[in-house]
């Protein structure tokens, strides 16, 4: 594919305007959660998880990252499609101990143990003060902006989720969810209040298929549009893997940061890497963004450095390279399906099948999730297309290569 991106992948920055020395950065960083391996860390030791990547946060203006996990000790598991997490209230001292400026909630973990552990998370969070948006008792409250400001930079966050499990905000509370015109028409109000004084809006959103390294069709079209609306900036997080950035016009748009400080027991290599975005926002707005990755270990997160972090940037130059058009995120999202093919699909739902047999609730909601969530919608949608279509192995072979390398290469040694 043609790389026509404005990214430095030398640098691992962009620069659009090096005039104003006037500028806040913001880091925005991808899933937080304390579960599993990480609980006890974050529990005993809350600034030791963060590694090297600690004196990076703490040297920006602003650090915003997902929360996705209830901070409760209280609330019922729900039945859902997928796994559920939940950590105590004294978790939030991970968090405190950054500190972090604010967290998203917007994510399909933020109702796993229901409503009044919802709203005993926001009060942990409320006492420790760490804004939060993205989630809410009423769509209103769930679609309403962050503003952040930092060095007289007033910069508004509007965060949103697939809402997945049916967790979407409307009279009931829930997440902000995939509404991609009602998300354009928050930014270009946002925009045209001249009394919020903003001089960035920036879009974070918690969706796309996971482990896989290049964003679906609907999820390019939509950070697109987002874009199109007058988003400065558009970041993706929720496959739990990396996945590469595209231009619209000026505005960068990163399709999934990865894992952050969330564990996963896999020795499966694209799980256990991830990325920070930094973002530089002055009085013109968005006016650069660097990208620092980083490797999850047993004991947190450290920074690449040396012949990792090369490696990382020289795959995350291609699988950012087909976005910059729609034709080549077209390819890429179809190297996936033809990777998958009518094996992986007969395999998904003789599982589901099986779990409705073991457990009738479970089958259920994993049915149902298929059924109603964009990001599977999509998949078996475009996936059975394809099939009756007779086009199942046609995408170019550097499309199936990739996506075979994300959901297969392993660490040889983790630390």
């Amino acid at each position: 594919m043609a790389d026509t991106n404005p990214f430095n992948f030398q640098t691992a920055s962009w620069v659009r305007d090096a005039g104003p020395t006037d500028a806040a950065t913001l880091i925005i960083a991808g899933d937080w959660a304390p579960i599993r391996a990480f609980a006890p860390l974050i529990e005993s030791d809350p600034q030791g998880i963060y590694g090297d990547v600690l004196p990076v946060l703490q040297d920006a203006d602003l650090t915003v990252v997902n929360l996705e996990a209830q901070l409760s000790d209280i609330g019922g598991e729900v039945c859902k499609s997928g796994a559920v997490f939940k950590g105590k209230p004294c978790h939030v001292k991970g968090l405190a101990a950054v500190p972090f400026s604010a967290v998203t909630l917007a994510n399909n973990h933020m109702f796993d143990f229901g409503v009044e552990a919802f709203q005993q998370t926001m009060r942990v969070l409320d006492r420790h003060g760490i804004a939060h948006t993205g989630a809410g008792m009423t769509q209103s409250a769930a679609e309403a902006p962050l503003i952040l400001e930092a060095k007289g930079i007033r910069i508004a966050i509007i965060n949103l989720s697939e809402g997945e499990d049916l967790t979407a905000a409307g009279p009931a509370p829930g997440v902000a969810g995939w509404n991609i015109e009602r998300a354009c028409t928050r930014i270009q109000t946002l925009k045209q209040d001249t009394s919020q004084r903003l001089h960035a809006v920036i879009v974070i959103a918690h969706c796309g298929l996971e482990y896989i390294p290049f964003a679906p069709e609907y999820v390019t079209n939509a950070f697109t549009q987002l874009a199109d609306a007058g988003a400065d900036a558009v970041i993706g997080h929720h496959p739990h893997v990396p996945q590469g950035m595209f231009f619209q016009g000026n505005t960068p748009v990163c399709c999934s940061l990865g894992n952050f400080v969330f564990y996963q027991p896999t020795h499966l290599f694209w799980r256990k890497s991830g990325y920070m975005v930094r973002l530089h926002v002055s009085k013109n707005g968005v006016v650069g963004l660097d990208i620092e990755p980083y490797r999850i270990q047993a004991r947190g997160v450290q920074r690449l450095a040396g012949p990792d972090r090369h490696s990382f940037f020289k795959r995350f130059r291609q699988i950012s390279a087909p976005l910059s058009t729609p034709e080549g995120s077209r390819q890429a999202w179809q190297g996936f399906l033809d990777y998958y093919g009518v094996t992986g699909f007969k395999n998904e739902v003789n599982m589901i099948l099986n779990k409705m047999e073991e457990t009738p609730g479970k089958g259920a909601a994993m049915f149902r999730n298929r059924l109603t969530t964009a990001q599977h919608v999509h998949h078996w949608k475009d996936l059975l297309t394809r099939v009756m279509e007779g086009k199942i192995g046609q995408s170019p072979t550097w499309a199936q290569d990739l996506a075979r390398e994300w959901l297969t290469s392993q660490i040889e040694n983790e630390r």
